[in-house]
């Protein structure tokens, strides 16, 4: 019997690449609840060219203000029912832990991206993973994906490498579809 091919996916963290961040001292925050979490100009129309191109579309997210006792898992939920309203996002794949859980799902780790690509049948070097954070680059490297930074050049720990930097997830998905159309 011969197996169905391998799904592309494009795996996108939520804080500044789908939903505005506030900036505080160059660092970046997530939205404190769900009447001050606003989609970025532009990510709709760049998530349906996408998802009509057939890529997935996966948010791999880390939410540590959970453990931190700052936000609750709920608020968070929230957020994320009311982005899968609006958007057309297949799957959401949250972190609650700390840097010091040691744990295989948070970013830098790949064990997200893992998790959903053996869920979901995805050829992890034939998708990307599209963040603002070191951490998201380097989540996507040791996963194998091609690699989106979109910087905002946040006073933080840059990634020393990527496939692409853009400004916008829709430059990102603009080189996306680029790619998909030169190797089709």
């Amino acid at each position: 019997m011969q197996s169905s091919p391998k799904r592309r996916a494009v795996f996108l963290d939520r804080d500044g690449v789908i939903n505005h961040s506030d900036v505080i001292d160059g660092k970046p925050y997530p939205p404190a609840n769900l009447t001050t979490m606003k989609i970025l100009p532009g990510v709709s129309e760049a998530l349906e060219a996408l998802s009509n191109a057939g890529f997935l579309l996966i948010v791999i997210t880390n939410q540590p203000d959970v453990a931190r006792g700052i936000t609750s898992r709920e608020t968070v939920l929230a957020i994320h029912d009311h982005l899968s309203t609006c958007l057309p996002i297949n799957e959401f794949n949250t972190c609650f832990h700390i840097d010091e859980d040691n744990c295989t799902c948070r970013k830098p780790s790949p064990g997200a991206l893992i998790a959903s690509a053996e869920r979901h049948h995805i050829d992890l070097e034939k998708s990307y993973m599209v963040g603002d954070r070191w951490r998201d680059v380097e989540a996507g490297q040791n996963a194998g994906c091609k690699t989106i930074f979109i910087d905002y050049g946040y006073a933080e720990k840059q990634p020393l490498n990527m496939n692409f930097r853009v400004k916008t997830l829709k430059e990102a998905a603009n080189i996306i579809l680029g790619e998909q159309y030169a190797t089709s």
